[in-house]
């Protein structure tokens, strides 16, 4: 998949009606800092369109970045972050809920974790929630260039086993530091549109 144009859209909050969009849709969820906002802008080749932080929990609402015209990527709300309220968490896990249960554009949710960690009992809920709607998630190890190579695979099998994830189930590494992945996630991404 070519990159021509990127653009945000769309932003939902939670008080906010989701658009019914023609466009395919793809969302990307995952804790808050698992490095969402760039990957997005790693796959788009911008800067900071999607906007990135040191500190977590900056995407507080649903942000739909329309593709070449063609499809949008989604990026929703980190969960997992602890310097918010609970009931302001609480609100966000709504939205995602809202979202991935009412989507009719929705062809596919990837759900990015760190590399370097097992995955959290909140990757695990949100890998089985995703299942429970009716998606097979497609998993992005996010981080890929802080780990070496040779450790590569006993961390993806790591992570294939803490999410419980099917042989059948894609499973693709990123680093937002050298785009490795980028290529492989668009080409399959290119299938949706």
């Amino acid at each position: 998949m070519k990159i021509k144009t990127a653009e945000l859209d769309i932003v939902a909050g939670v008080t906010s009606t989701l658009p019914e969009n023609t466009l395919p849709e793809v969302a990307f969820a995952g804790k808050s800092n698992v490095g969402k906002s760039s990957l997005i802008n790693g796959l788009l080749n911008r800067k900071k369109l999607a906007r990135t932080s040191g500190s977590p929990g900056k995407t507080q609402t649903i942000n739909y970045y329309n593709v070449n015209g063609e499809i949008y990527f989604v990026d929703l709300p980190g969960y997992g972050y602890a310097k918010v309220s609970k009931s302001e968490r609480e609100k966000w896990g709504q939205l995602i809920e809202r979202y991935l249960g009412t989507s009719d554009a929705l062809k596919a949710v990837f759900l990015l974790v760190d590399i370097r960690h097992d995955p959290s009992a909140n990757d695990k809920m949100m890998y089985d929630w995703i299942v429970s709607n009716g998606f097979r998630p497609v998993i992005i190890a996010t981080k890929s260039d802080k780990i070496k190579r040779s450790q590569l695979q006993k961390h993806v099998s790591a992570i294939k086993k803490g999410l419980g994830m099917e042989p059948t189930d894609m499973l693709f590494t990123f680093s937002a530091l050298n785009k490795q992945g980028r290529e492989e996630i668009l080409d399959y991404i290119e299938t949706m549109c």
